[in-house]
């Protein structure tokens, strides 16, 4: 599915620095009104970008066109995050002008790495999920396949993340101040969505009884593209976003009125929809604006789609499923399964065994947990209360589903419980993972191991219904953003070494292996570290405050904060190494400087915890003098993926340790392992893939297994059994329970960690794997010491780690589940 190399052959102008800097300069002058003399380092950034975008938009013109031309069956990607982050120096990348604009700013006197730091993230996602989606973006471009992303325009995306006095605190993530430079808004196309109301039966006009929806709220939703540009610039596909508005924004007779305040009560509510990712859901109306939220952007998304559809093919509307798959990306979009249905039936006029055949073709779901606590539920009241008819179609799918689990299981009533997509109780709640499941045509996993355990244990029933339906497509990040734009010194070296074609077929770093015994190569290794690490340092002392030593081991710990992730098993390790220290000043170890950069939900209140737990330690260990530097700890605010590029490349150990059993997957592994990180790891997720790429001389790995941690459920774990049985494990929890680190505070702020880790039955077993924790700690100490030895399996790491690129996952996608074929654009 690999194009021939194209810019030389497309944008030959584009080759030389004038015809850049000269496009650089039209902008400042003719776009923001600025020249030399007044230009601030943002008006650079912005001229820049808009140079990097009209070149994307000659090329996004071209494919579009072609696809259209072709009438091409596309995958449209619907996710309600993507975690984009900055785009100058990707798309610098991908049109084939890093070089001429690096040389082109030199011209003008300035640095590309002040002037790509002057871009805001996007803020559109929180973690992992959000971010896989942004590397699938990039893949699908990169390999010629058409496609589309839909989601939403948060107008303030999560949150900004700051420490006051060691407490996490939220601040709206403006990252819209001075508007999005990439983005195209597409009013033409805007959508209207419907909201409330109720159904009521009536005869239609060829007399038959049907339901109809009606007394509705409406709200429109305006697309804003954003460009997708692949690797050489061939394809560039785009994501569309959609901003929430309400249909009349100024009720003009309250405003004369002088009820100011009334009159932009429609504005309001309707901007409300697209204005925070991930709203707090521990009120009814923050429960209320989520599930709006969702349906919002389905039904923007998939109107969006028909409209396209018959631009391109006509009006039979059961050509539908020939051309175009929608992949769920997690339960989030589930919904849209009941408003096709919706469409089909009440706007079509399809009759309900038909449009089911068709949905059923049409949709595929990727699941992205293993903790049933963590999918999608609605409660019916609410969901009857903002999409009555769609309640209607959803009972009507499940009395239907419920037919063929009678056929399967006959007169199993706990199977028709499990299997419902009515969960029973005081309160009747819709599991919107089922209805992913029984309207898609495949269901996938992200690792080997998770599809696993979908099969054996989330979805068992649904496997044994469906045999052929649970599949796995192990996750992967794109090389682009990951290696090739994040690292520069070390994707020089590997170029040098084996030449560029790693960056679109990353198997080729195999051939790295051949030069992994050399110790001119090995030192090179860990010069470019260094290197790295040297940068880093900086990076912490402007931001955190806080003097690192570049030569000490850079422990890594950068992802969402939950308790599965196990942050506090980090930290419970930090206060043994100081501990050990402050017991015999000569302890033998290398220097150690742990990294932590991650954001809780707000009201997440134990990970809030286990943040302030980091910080009030790393306050005491980074001022005490008697432990000689030998260990630091700090913890950097606002994660997001501008700081993990810093982060990434200087990172010498990768701490993916959740709970076996807990983690999907994993992404952060994939990019950490692929800069040289070693990894330290329990077997879950995608480390067992990991493990087995790498081999196990290669990574550091410990803990129960899946199979043993379930056993230790059924036979009861006590985690006192292991507070009692280990000294140094009771003696570093006593003193993270003792206010010892938090003397000033006036309540026991870390009461919830605590009572988490013992009386509140420690459910993520971190005492139970502590020890093998320290074990594994302590060995991987031992052989950072040889430095060469490391610097091997430093680079082993990248050398095997090409499974895990993203265009592999999105080949996989393509041939086995969306059967699409990459278009060629002249």
């Amino acid at each position: 599915m690999r194009k021939k190399k194209i810019t030389e052959n497309i944008v030959p102008s584009l080759l030389h620095t004038e015809p850049v800097r000269n496009a650089i300069l039209r902008n400042l002058r003719y776009e923001l009104a600025r020249d030399l003399s007044t230009a601030s380092r943002h008006d650079w950034w912005f001229s820049l970008s808009r140079t990097t975008q009209e070149r994307i938009i000659e090329r996004m013109i071209a494919t579009q066109g072609e696809h259209a031309k072709q009438k091409v069956r596309r995958v449209y990607y619907l996710s309600l995050e993507f975690l984009m982050g900055r785009l100058l120096g990707n798309n610098l990348i991908n049109i084939g002008i890093f070089d001429e604009a690096t040389r082109a700013l030199e011209d003008l006197g300035l640095g590309m790495r002040e002037i790509r730091d002057e871009e805001y993230d996007m803020a559109l996602g929180n973690g992992g999920l959000g971010r896989l989606a942004a590397c699938f973006l990039d893949s699908l471009a990169t390999l010629d396949l058409p496609a589309v992303g839909y989601g939403i325009n948060y107008e303030f995306g999560l949150f900004k993340q700051e420490f006051k006095n060691g407490y996490q605190v939220e601040r709206p993530d403006e990252w819209m101040k001075f508007g999005d430079v990439w983005e195209i808004v597409r009013s033409e196309t805007s959508q209207e969505v419907q909201l409330f109301g109720r159904v009521e039966n009536v005869f239609d006009e060829k007399g038959n009884y049907r339901a109809k929806w009606v007394d509705t709220r409406t709200v429109v939703g305006v697309p804003h593209d954003t460009p997708i540009c692949g690797y050489d610039g061939s394809s560039v596909n785009f994501l569309r976003l959609w901003r929430s508005h309400a249909k009349e924004e100024l009720d003009f007779e309250a405003f004369n009125a002088g009820g100011y305040v009334e009159a932009l009560q429609n504005k309001n509510l309707g901007e409300v929809i697209s204005k925070v990712l991930y709203p707090n859901d521990s009120t009814e109306n923050g429960k209320e604006l989520r599930l709006i939220q969702q349906y919002f952007f389905v039904a923007c998304s998939l109107r969006d789609i028909l409209r396209r559809f018959h631009r391109e093919h006509g009006d039979n509307i059961e050509l539908l499923p020939e051309k175009i798959a929608v992949q769920l990306n997690d339960t989030h979009p589930a919904v849209a399964v009941a408003e096709l249905m919706r469409l089909l039936l009440d706007e079509y006029d399809v009759p309900w065994t038909k449009a089911w055949g068709m949905v059923t073709r049409i949709f595929a779901y990727t699941n992205h947990t293993l903790m049933p606590e963590a999918l999608e539920r609605w409660s019916v009241p609410l969901f009857g209360k903002v999409l009555p008819r769609h309640l209607q179609i959803i009972f009507e799918i499940n009395g239907c589903f419920l037919k063929e689990v009678e056929a399967k299981w006959p007169g199993d009533d706990a199977k028709k419980r499990e299997l419902s997509l009515i969960e029973e109780g005081p309160v009747q709640m819709l599991r919107m993972a089922h209805l992913a499941v029984v309207g898609s045509f495949s269901v996938n996993g992200v690792a080997e191991l998770h599809t696993k355990l979908l099969k054996e244990k989330l979805f068992k029933s649904f496997d044994e219904l469906w045999p052929n339906k649970i599949n796995n497509v192990t996750n992967g990040v794109t090389p682009r953003r990951w290696l090739l734009s994040i690292n520069q010194p070390l994707s020089e070296f590997i170029t040098s070494r084996i030449g560029d074609e790693w960056i679109t077929d990353l198997d080729k770093l195999h051939d790295l292996e051949k030069i992994a015994d050399e110790k001119e190569v090995l030192q090179q290794i860990l010069d470019i570290k260094l290197v790295n690490k040297a940068h880093l340092a900086k990076v912490i002392e402007r931001e955190c405050g806080v003097l690192v030593n570049p030569e000490a081991i850079f422990d890594v710990q950068i992802k969402r904060l939950h308790e599965y992730k196990r942050q506090h098993l980090n930290l419970l390790y930090i206060l043994t190494l100081y501990r050990r220290l402050l017991q015999n000043p000569d302890y033998q170890m290398n220097p150690r400087v742990f990294i932590f950069s991650a954001k809780a939900a707000p009201g997440y209140q134990v990970a809030k915890c286990i943040i302030k737990a980091i910080n009030s330690v790393a306050a005491v260990i980074n001022n005490d003098e008697r432990i000689k530097g030998k260990l630091k700890v700090v913890f950097m605010p606002n994660y997001r993926v501008s700081l993990a590029s810093q982060i990434i490349p200087a990172a010498d150990v990768s701490e993916q340790i959740s709970t076996a059993g807990k983690e999907a997957s994993g992404t952060g592994n994939m990019k950490l392992g692929l800069n040289g990180a070693v990894t330290m790891g329990t077997l879950d997720g995608a480390n067992v893939e990991i493990l087995e790429e790498v081999g196990k001389d290669n990574i550091f790995i410990f803990g129960l297994k899946v199979e043993e941690v379930e056993e230790l459920k059924q036979k009861g774990y006590n985690p006192y059994d292991y507070y009692n049985s280990n000294e140094e494990l009771r003696a570093v929890v006593d003193w993270l329970g003792s206010r010892h680190f938090i003397p000033n505070d006036p309540h026991d702020t870390l009461a919830p960690l605590m009572h988490s880790l013992l009386g509140g039955g420690d459910p993520f077993m971190v005492l139970a794997d502590y020890a093998d924790y320290c074990r594994a700690q302590d060995e991987l100490d031992k052989v950072y010491s040889d430095r060469l030895r490391w610097a091997k399996m430093s680079l082993l790491n990248t050398a095997r780690l090409g499974k895990f690129s993203s265009d592999r996952s999105i080949n996989d996608y393509a041939r086995n589940i969306w059967k699409l074929e990459p278009v060629e654009v002249p």
